[in-house]
């Protein structure tokens, strides 16, 4: 079976190539950073951004399944970018799939696509997406979700992913910045540090992805509009945990003194929107330190249910936050080791 991976090189993306080649399965991977390792191993590659939109369209050309990965993040940059690569990229994707006859479309969304600026405890799948975020990522990504579940067909089978705060060794992003801003003394607790957040370690989130794939291939095609087919899903580790709790037990085990400065969520939102004007009219480089969408996501509850996914893929999470928290932990320490 010929399998796409966009953003095949990315945390998500590396791992989930990984697992395919494990299933002796063919894989092209598009993605703009070289990957010579994968190549060796087998993998066409096929160097293209999201931004081109013809080099999107012909790598879905003898698929029979592609996995949509890739994406702009962040939490800061300009709408245009965001809107590009997110949402006219996902559009690349859905034409070529229609062009080629791709089968099967698995889609890796986001849970912020719902962002409503409360607490989400419990969330499922009935909220509706955002159309009033201060951030162009989640508004992005809802684009992409909503039109891309609205392509579901009998040709063309879809079906959107929400995993949430990916993380696990190797991972690019969430750990190591929390950990730069410890180290450096820049980071605060927002908010009352109370609040419970779902995460999903790395392996878990490919188990729902292959779960997807292989639930959208038993919906026949006058079945496609049951199961998972045309719907999203949220994914987890299904253990919510005290956000600064985990992050300060983490800490802790690396020898690094706990977070125990704090600022309210009233105050962090004030010096956020200063920052995202500064950082506007000058403009300043990088991300700013703070920014309305980050000290609502540090101070709120962000857990959700996973009714849906264990009852339409046979989702249940293998890795428990205990233990790729101790993984982490020792993957940390080996590295201060070496």
């Amino acid at each position: 079976m010929s399998t796409l991976v966009t953003g095949g090189t990315g945390f998500l993306g590396r791992r989930l190539v990984e697992r395919l080649l494990g299933q002796g399965r063919e894989i092209t991977v598009l993605a703009r950073r070289p990957a010579p390792d994968l190549e060796n191993r087998g993998v066409r590659f096929i160097r293209a951004s999201l931004d081109d939109a013809a080099a999107v369209e012909a790598a879905c050309a003898g698929m029979t399944t592609v996995f949509h990965t890739a994406a702009r993040v962040g939490v800061w940059g300009r709408h245009d970018d965001f809107f590009r690569t997110n949402v006219l990229g996902t559009r690349a994707i859905l034409a070529g799939c229609r062009r080629h006859g791709v089968a099967n479309l698995v889609y890796t969304s986001t849970p912020s696509v719902v962002y409503n600026g409360r607490d989400l405890a419990g969330a499922d799948e009935s909220l509706p997406l955002t159309t009033n975020c201060p951030s162009p990522y989640p508004l992005t990504k809802a684009i992409a979700e909503r039109e891309v579940l609205a392509a579901n067909s009998p040709e063309l089978r879809t079906v959107a992913l929400r995993p949430h705060l990916i993380w696990g060794v190797g991972d690019p992003h969430l750990v190591p910045r929390v950990l730069a801003r410890a180290r450096a003394g820049r980071l605060r607790i927002v908010g009352s540090g109370r609040n419970r957040v779902d995460m999903v370690h790395v392996e878990n989130a490919v188990d729902a992805h292959l779960l997807a794939e292989q639930t959208l291939q038993k919906c026949n095609p006058l079945g496609y509009t049951f199961g998972p087919a045309g719907r999203a899903y949220f994914i987890t580790n299904d253990e919510p945990v005290m956000l600064w709790d985990w992050i300060n037990g983490l800490l802790t085990a690396l020898g690094e003194p706990p977070v125990t400065k704090t600022v309210s969520l009233r105050t962090a939102s004030a010096i956020g929107a200063v920052c995202e004007t500064l950082w506007r009219a000058l403009p300043l480089k990088g991300e700013p330190p703070m920014t309305r969408f980050i000290a609502a996501e540090l101070a709120k509850d962000h857990w959700f249910d996973l009714t849906a996914a264990k009852r339409d893929l046979g989702y249940a999470p293998r890795v428990t936050m205990a233990a790729g928290t101790a993984e982490l932990v020792e993957h940390y320490r080996a590295i201060g080791r070496s």
